[in-house]
């Protein structure tokens, strides 16, 4: 007997659309997984690489109290010059896993209050959670100088290099602010109840010298201030100016990319944002750009967006600089991942401007990673990038296909196709999300996954709202 051979018209007697038909009847979730683009992202590869020259924002913006924001690394940035050596991605997110591991040790409770020296400074090791990445630029003193700060909501005390740098100074770009120069400088006694209120907003015991207060810094890169406490005239825009204390400092070490010092946006009684609440019931909201090439912005007292998704602020941040949010979830093409709600109860969640790669507890992101790879399993893969574990190269493409990502709190937030992927050549291109070490360990949003969203913190209502499309 002849053996018996299977053909296509042996189990099929159709015609080929029927047996399309049949194959989508049999098999729907495989057939049908290529036909949802609302899931997924289209991008242009080379759109994942920022331009060399700056795209600046003409956006109007409603309200007056509103900034621009700028990338620290970016050619929007003024203070970058020719001379400038910029960081590698594989330094910044060297960089950014000090700041990650100084805020995982800062909530732990693991640092060691010292009392500080001004003469012996910096052996102290109080606040170390690392300096941000945006900037922006504001006026300070009377007559006002302009002043560019990085904008950080993981730090609390605003500070900026002084004259006459009594031990020393970082190169800025802007000339270093003279207090001597300013109608409205004040420093702040050691005997002002303020001064004890620098042990939460830095993490270590103001000193005293000459009965003036003294503070002291430092961050997780091992950067640091140290100078006078003091009062000052802030001007935020030609309409907006009002007097807070920040730090007038002096002995002063890091990278700070250029910039004069930093801009406290944390919940301490010290940050601009509660020194300002009678003016602007803290309230602030920020859009971070696509890019190191374009603008985004920071503005007081209001919001641009009238569609916001708010969620309430969690109380993992009580008695702490960071705003602390409750992730439930986390979809991929539309599709909510298995993951157990005490993975993200066990330790909570903060968002923070400051840190770039979103990191999330172990098993939420083995469970990301897992489902990023299979939509992305037609993709040649590439080698690690420091952190991050999960790249591909796109050299012989134009365009990719890549999964839509979304976190769940008490809403949805969709992560704009700029904050899915962290692009160092090409041939390497990375999922832009870490796990973190520990089950333990504070999950935190970070900048990368909020880029193009305005973000709106709202403390005095206790909560945080998002809005795609904040800026471009």
């Amino acid at each position: 007997m002849a053996p018996f051979i299977a053909t296509t018209s042996t189990f099929f007697p159709f015609s080929y659309p029927y047996l399309i038909l049949c194959l989508f009847l049999l098999f729907p979730g495989q057939i049908a997984e290529d036909h949802h683009p609302q899931d997924n992202h289209v991008i242009q590869v080379n759109s994942l690489f920022a331009a060399t020259s700056c795209n600046s924002t003409s956006q109007e913006l409603k309200g007056k109290s509103y900034l621009k924001l700028v990338h620290k690394y970016g050619p929007c940035n003024h203070l970058q010059n020719t001379n400038t050596t910029l960081p590698d991605h594989a330094d910044v997110l060297r960089r950014d896993q000090f700041r990650a591991n100084s805020i995982h040790s800062k909530l732990s409770g693991s640092n060691q209050l010292k009392g500080t020296d001004a003469a012996t400074l910096p052996a102290f090791d109080g606040s170390k959670v690392g300096s941000g990445n945006y900037i922006v630029t504001v006026g300070l003193g009377t007559p006002k100088k302009d002043l560019s700060l990085i904008l950080d909501t993981g730090s609390d005390l605003t500070w900026t290099q002084c004259e006459p740098c009594v031990r020393s100074c970082y190169q800025q770009q802007d000339p270093i602010f003279s207090p001597s120069q300013s109608t409205s400088y004040a420093n702040v006694s050691c005997s002002n109840s303020l001064c004890n209120s620098l042990t939460s907003a830095t993490g270590n015991t103001p000193g005293c010298s000459s009965s003036t207060c003294v503070y002291a810094i430092q961050y997780g890169d091992s950067s640091f201030s140290v100078g006078f406490f003091g009062k000052e005239r802030l001007t935020l825009t030609s309409t907006d100016s009002l007097d807070i204390y920040f730090g007038c400092g002096q002995n002063n070490q890091g990278l700070f990319g250029g910039a004069a010092g930093l801009l406290g946006l944390g919940r301490d009684r010290l940050s601009v944002v509660s020194q300002t609440a009678q003016k602007y019931g803290k309230l602030f909201s920020y859009c971070l750009p696509s890019s190191s090439s374009s603008t985004g912005f920071l503005t007081f007292g209001g919001s641009q967006s009238s569609s916001l998704n708010f969620t309430p602020l969690s109380t993992i941040s009580a008695g702490t600089s960071f705003y602390g949010l409750e992730f439930t979830g986390i979809t991929v093409a539309s599709r909510k991942l298995s993951i157990a709600s005490s993975v993200f109860s066990t330790a909570g969640a903060i968002i923070d401007s400051g840190t770039v790669i979103t990191r999330l507890p172990p098993d939420a992101y083995s469970a990301l990673r897992s489902a990023f790879r299979k939509a992305m399993s037609k993709y040649p893969t590439a080698p690690a990038l420091s952190i991050l574990d999960t790249c591909y190269d796109f050299s012989n493409y134009n365009a990719v296909t890549v999964p839509k990502i979304s976190f769940l709190f008490s809403g949805e937030v969709e992560v704009d196709i700029t904050g899915i992927l962290y692009a160092n050549k090409p041939s390497q291109v990375c999922l832009a999300f870490a796990g973190n070490s520990d089950s333990t360990d504070v999950a935190i949003f970070g900048n990368v996954q909020q880029k193009t969203l305005e973000v709106v913190y709202d403390g005095g209502r206790g909560r945080v709202g998002f809005a795609s499309g904040g800026c471009s």
